[in-house]
Order: C-alpha cells, then structure tokens, then sequence
C-alpha cells in the first residue's frame, strides 16, 4: 500500500537535501551543463520548482500544465535566473506542493497527469519523491545514485519494471542485485534475458541515467528501454 503521509515526509527531506547542495553553487555554476543534455543546472533547478507548483494542480484537480510548450517555455525563461532567485522558487513552490499534500482529501482517487497519463492521487507524492531524488542526481553537483534513499532506490526499481511491463518493445527481462528479483518487459513463458547489477545501477539504466555497461547480462544483449 503506497504510503502518502510517508512519502510527503520524504520529499520534505529530499527537498532540504537539494536545497543545501543548491545553496553551495554559484551564479556561474547554475550555468553550466547538467548531465541532462541539452540542460544547464539552471534548467533542472527551473524544471523542478514548475514540477512542483504541476503537481500541485494535479492535487486539486487542474491540468498539470497549460500545454507542453507553456511547460518548456516557462523551464527556458526561469533557467537563467540567479542562484538567488532559483532558491527562493524552489522553496516557495515546495512550500506550495506541501500545502496541497496536508489538505484533506480523498488520497484513493484518480488524478491526470500529462499526456493523459492517470494514476492514484496517493502516488503523486512519490513521483514528487522521484522528481527531487533524480534531478538532484542530473545537478552533477556531488549527489549521485549511490547516495539515494536505500528504500527509494528500491521503489523506484520496482515502479520503472512496473512501467515497462508489458512493453512490446522491450524483452521479457529479469533484474536481480542479487537479493531481490524484478521482472519487466513483454509478456513471455520465462525472462529472455537476465541483467544483475547493483541496485544503483539497476535504477541508473532504468531511468535513463546510466548505459548499463556496469550490469552484467545473460541470454542475450541488454534490453533497449524506450524514453521515459
């Protein structure tokens, strides 16, 4: 059972964690690149202060966002900001987002997200979770996936396989870090192949941040996984 009153604690602690390594940079530093290409730190810090006042209007049951280019242009206007002013939005707006997580509400209910994606309003808090957790990790200022949450690394595995399940594109596929077992992919009698790696880097290429080189890979080549 997800856990929301868990989950917004964790965020609260997560957002702390960035605010602190944010509060560490310089004006120049927010312009130089993230290890999301195409992004500067600017842009992270920018995509996530939106996400959060996004999530907020999922909560109480508006559009995530006006559109997808309202969406980009606001990350291409905010990038460019001072350090300063990048701090003070992501505080306001997580201050924002954990306003909405203490309103009373029905937590059972469905919500919409992008691109017509619906999940269970109990979740939101999670992919909040997910947002601070790895853009911290996209910052390249120090943070890294061996240096997440051991029960975040651990759901998020689980919550990626869950996501390409079924996927017709990626192969029946079993994931071990050698305690635990995830299975992901299309539908098949048994996992076609079998990738064993530690669970940082397990999620690193699950979530599209590491190329899986680190895993090892048995009954056939490692699983291309589409765009998250």
């Amino acid at each position: 059972m997800m856990d929301h009153a868990h989950d917004l604690a964790s965020v609260r602690d997560a957002t702390e964690r960035l605010l602190t390594a944010v509060g560490e940079l310089d004006n120049a530093a927010v312009t130089q690149p993230s290890r999301l290409p195409g992004w500067t730190r600017g842009h992270v810090l920018a995509h996530l202060a939106r996400n959060a006042d996004a999530l907020v209007n999922v909560l109480e049951g508006r559009p995530m966002y006006a559109s997808g280019e309202a969406r980009d242009a606001d990350i291409e206007r905010d990038a460019p900001r001072p350090l300063d002013a990048h701090l003070a939005d992501l505080r306001e707006s997580a201050a924002r987002f954990e306003k909405a997580g203490a309103a009373p509400g029905d937590w059972s209910r469905t919500v919409e997200l992008r691109n017509g994606v619906t999940d269970s309003a109990r979740r939101v808090p999670f992919r909040r979770w997910v947002e601070v957790e790895l853009h911290h990790v996209d910052l390249a200022a120090g943070y890294e996936l061996e240096d997440l949450p051991a029960d975040f690394t651990e759901r998020e595995i689980g919550f990626l396989a869950e996501r390409f399940t079924g996927h017709p594109e990626v192969a029946p596929t079993r994931l071990s870090d050698g305690t635990r077992v995830w299975s992901t992919g299309r539908e098949a009698d048994a996992p076609a192949v079998t990738v064993t790696g530690s669970r940082a880097d397990l999620l690193g290429w699950l979530a599209g941040r590491r190329d899986g080189s680190a895993l090892s890979v048995t009954g056939g080549p490692l699983p291309a996984l589409p765009p998250l």
